[in-house]
């Protein structure tokens, strides 16, 4: 018996929102792999702040990255799992720029903008198919974002 059935969602649904979870994958492992890059990178007055702060932020988004998969499997379909897929449909880019801390600071605040419009897409279309599991899981993603939103945005002084 197909996941849809059993969880009382329509197949036809369940594609549609495991597309866009696929989207939002390919987005937060860029996003994963740009914040390593600014971990291991840093340089300068800001290392013992930042080093710290950035670490604590990709463990959250590597829990988000396997949470999203499971919920893709969950509905039915296969989560992506190679970065030269993800580097197609992502709209966050590979950093390039890894050792200035207000760049990379900059950097994951877009980056954030990019998981936050997506997720907030995502509880529009779960809300219509009557997904409660997607959408909660987007919901809390966007609480404790819109926080850490708060508090780079402060570290920038903004």
């Amino acid at each position: 018996m197909k996941n849809a059935s059993i969880i009382g969602l329509k197949e036809a649904d369940c594609k549609k929102i495991s597309e866009k979870l696929n989207v939002l994958l390919a987005n937060y492992s860029v996003f994963y792999q740009n914040t390593r890059g600014s971990h291991w990178n840093i340089k300068g007055e800001q290392f013992f702040t930042l080093h710290p702060k950035f670490e604590e932020l990709y463990n959250s988004l590597v829990l988000k990255i396997d949470e999203i998969a499971e919920r893709i499997l969950t509905l039915g379909a296969t989560p992506a799992h190679n970065y030269s897929d993800y580097l197609k449909v992502a709209t966050i880019k590979e950093s390039k720029e890894v050792t200035d801390g207000t760049k990379s600071v900059e950097q994951i605040l877009n980056s954030f903008k990019v998981v936050i419009d997506l997720q907030r897409e995502l509880l529009d279309i779960t809300d219509e198919a009557g997904d409660e599991g997607t959408n909660s899981q987007m919901s809390d993603y966007i609480t404790e974002q819109e926080k850490e939103v708060w508090m780079y945005n402060s570290y920038l002084g903004k």
